[in-house]
Order: structure tokens, then sequence, then C-alpha cells
């Protein structure tokens, strides 16, 4: 299995995830010519992604979904939820619901309901149907409940979100409603969730631990590094920029 993003943050998210003759973008928060154009660097063309998952209707990861999939025919996996506020009612996708797991390719996908300030959220985690490695992605997501524990445990590999420092956040420019939103129970992961995560999950077999959606004006990714190297049993973090995301990344 092999991972890669376009971008990670607030500006556009991209991620794909691979294996063999399966391609599977996750968001496209980026206008048609940006994405092509990230796209190349990866020595990856729009008509080899089999399939594209929405996560939720905020612009910067579904706001470059609808024309993607139109001009190259790629079949879109989407919540109810958050198809009715991304596409007009013709456009065709494919229902998913947290919690119930659909096959694309080689990889056995699960929907995991994170609480978010959008219609129907999602995340996804991956499990390649023949070797059982499974690959989770998280971000986007106000807390941890007791089923992203669940559904976040034993993995080989994740991307998961550091999206601020409270003490960065309390003291930085943002207006007190947006702080609000962003720390509140619908809104992002903090670093001290996001390690409080780490610590609750089975992390033995976590080969790969990429750092993404980190906050332009409240964190940085020197803090990151900080709090992660005092955990026991974590491997050297990936950091997703919002610029170039992270080339490919083998589990």
């Amino acid at each position: 299995m092999q991972i890669a993003s376009l971008g990670s943050g607030s500006k556009g998210n991209a991620t794909i995830v691979s294996h063999g003759k399966t391609t599977i973008l996750v968001d496209c928060g980026f206008s048609l010519r940006q994405f092509e154009q990230r796209l190349s660097r990866l020595e990856v063309s729009p008509e080899q992604i089999d399939a594209i998952l929405l996560t939720h209707e905020h612009a910067d990861h579904g706001s470059g979904v609808a024309r993607l999939a139109a001009k190259y025919f790629i079949p879109v996996w989407s919540t109810v939820g958050s198809a009715r506020a991304v596409f007009d009612d013709s456009f065709v996708y494919h229902q998913v619901c947290g919690g119930e797991s659909f096959r694309v390719g080689c990889f056995e996908i699960l929907p995991v309901t994170v609480p978010h300030d959008a219609g129907e959220p999602v995340q996804f985690v991956f499990c390649h149907v023949d070797s059982g490695k499974k690959f989770g992605i998280l971000t986007d997501t106000g807390h941890i409940t007791n089923h992203i524990l669940k559904a976040y445990d034993k993995l080989d590999g994740l991307l998961l979100e550091f999206n601020y420092d409270q003490a960065m956040l309390d003291s930085g420019p943002y207006p007190y409603p947006l702080k609000q939103r962003v720390s509140g129970d619908f809104g992002h992961l903090s670093n001290d969730q996001s390690i409080d995560l780490l610590s609750q999950i089975d992390t033995r077999n976590l080969n790969c631990l990429i750092v993404a959606h980190i906050s332009e004006n409240n964190n940085s990714a020197e803090i990151v590094e900080r709090r992660l190297n005092a955990l026991d049993a974590i491997p050297l973090p990936v950091l997703a920029s919002q610029e170039i995301g992270f080339g490919w990344i083998h589990i």
C-alpha cells in the first residue's frame, strides 16, 4: 500500500491511497487545474483514479470533486448529507453510511462517523484485502469518541490531524467565535487531543504516522514534533504541508 498527498490544510486537501491497480482519491479541495498540476508531481494521471471518496462538504475538501469526477468519469462515494451539500440533484454517486464497509478494488473501506460541523461527515479506514494492512485517515474531527478509538485501533499507517496548539489559538488573531468553532466539540483536533488518541489506541503495528491539517496560524511543525518525540513507540512522523502535501509513502 502506498499513500501520497497533494496538499493538506485549510486551503485544500487531497489524499491518494493506492495498491497495484487500485488508486483511490480522498477529497479534492482544489480547482481542476491545480489538482492536475499537483497530481503530475506524483506521476499519476487522473485516468488512473478508480474512485473519489468525499469526507464532507467543506470547500477545502469537496469543492473540486464534482468537476474532477465529471471530466474524467470517476465514480464518487459519499454520504447523503455531504452529497446534498456538494452536488446538484442530477449527480450520480454511491451512497455510504458510517460504520458500513464497502469494497473498491483491493480495499475494504470503513467510513467512520466523526463529530464535525458538517452535514454527515465521515473519515475512512482502508484495509488491503490480501495483506490485511490497515491505513486510517482522521481529520476534521472535534473530539475523540469511543467508536473512533475502536475504528483506528491496530493500524499500520495513520494520517492524523494536528490542527491547533491550544495556547497559540487562545493568543492568536482569530476572533472569539472562530476560536470557539475550531476548539469546539464539532471543530478540529488539537495537538493534545491527537496525542491522547495515540496514547489510547494500539500502535504496536504502526510504522507510518502522518501529521496533517496543521493550521498555519495556530500551530507549528516544531511544536508537533516536540510533542510526538516525547511519546514511546511512535514512528518518526511525516509532516503533510499545504503547499506540496507529501510524496509516496509505502506501508
